[in-house]
């Protein structure tokens, strides 16, 4: 299954006869959760919740704008039905004729009569058309969407799975230099409890109280831990559909991780500031990560 991202960008262009024409846009960016906002002429309200629901029926996540603009034919608009404003006037001056009247026809008040000026008369036709031609046009429209989504996603994964091989070459240079820290680390506390309380302290207690705090700084846990998170990212990516939640919960317990490294292996000094290094290149890759996820559906 494919991994999607949220950003996306897709539009159309219909017509329903000479006088009018449309232009449907969907416009998506990242989102915690699926928002949808539409701009679009007013008299539409039906039209409006068709497009929500089949929105929600594909999409998962994302902030999405969909944005219906009308063209209408003005210079088609301006001209007026001849045979309707032709058969008023006649009627009316017929009636003036038949009952002695006098007066003539306000043009004004024949221009707004219904359907007096051209494309008036099929107005609701229009709106109709335009509701029903919308409607049919917003699937393969969010197909299309959905496509460039899935060509971001497919870039995020690559990125995503390059941070992850960056990650697990810091993890495995930090596994490497593990047991020269342990040592180092074991001398150097026991050159300062000796230090400390002078030689007569029985050095056998001494050399096991050493090795219970060794253990204590011990970071072969946060190491496994590191691994199995990193196995279990590069499943889901490998796996894909909605993943993005759950690849950002993996990262927080990966950060969580490199910092409890780090504060166990800060101050050894010697090979110690080789792992401080490799554990803040593991918070920076770790970052990088969380950054590229903000946008995975």
């Amino acid at each position: 299954m494919p991994i999607f991202s949220m950003t996306g960008f897709a539009r159309m262009q219909g017509r329903i006869n000479d006088q009018l024409g449309y232009t449907l846009s969907l416009k998506s960016v990242n989102h915690r959760f699926l928002d949808v906002q539409l701009r679009m002429p007013s008299g539409l309200d039906a039209l409006e919740m068709d497009l929500r629901k089949a929105i929600k029926e594909s999409l998962v996540r994302g902030h999405v704008d969909v944005t219906l603009s009308v063209e209408r034919n003005a210079a088609t608009r301006s001209g007026y039905n001849r045979e309707l404003v032709g058969a008023y006037l006649a009627a009316f001056e017929q009636a003036r004729q038949e009952n002695g009247l006098e007066g003539a026809p306000d043009l004004n008040v024949v221009l707004r009569l219904p359907g007096a000026l051209q494309g008036e008369s099929s107005g609701d036709q229009d709106q109709e058309a335009l509701a029903a031609s919308v409607r049919a046009a917003i699937a393969p429209l969010l197909e299309e969407l959905k496509i460039m989504r899935q060509r971001e996603g497919e870039a995020l994964a690559a990125i995503l799975s390059e941070t992850m091989d960056r990650l697990a070459e810091a993890t495995e240079g930090v596994e490497a230099l593990r047991p020269a820290i342990e040592q180092q680390y074991q001398e150097r506390l026991a050159q300062r409890l000796t230090a400390a309380v002078g030689s007569e302290f029985n050095r056998q207690r001494l050399l096991e109280e050493v090795a219970v705090l060794v253990d204590h700084s011990d970071v072969a846990e946060e190491l496994a831990r590191m691994k199995t998170h990193i196995g279990h990212f590069r499943e889901l990516l490998a796996a894909g559909g909605e993943i993005g939640k759950k690849l950002d919960f993996l990262l927080q317990e990966m950060n969580r991780e490199a910092n409890t490294l780090l504060s166990k292996t800060g101050g050894v000094g010697g090979k110690g500031t080789r792992i401080t290094e490799l554990g803040l290149a593991m918070k920076a890759q770790i970052e990088k990560a969380r950054e590229q996820i903000q946008n995975v559906e």
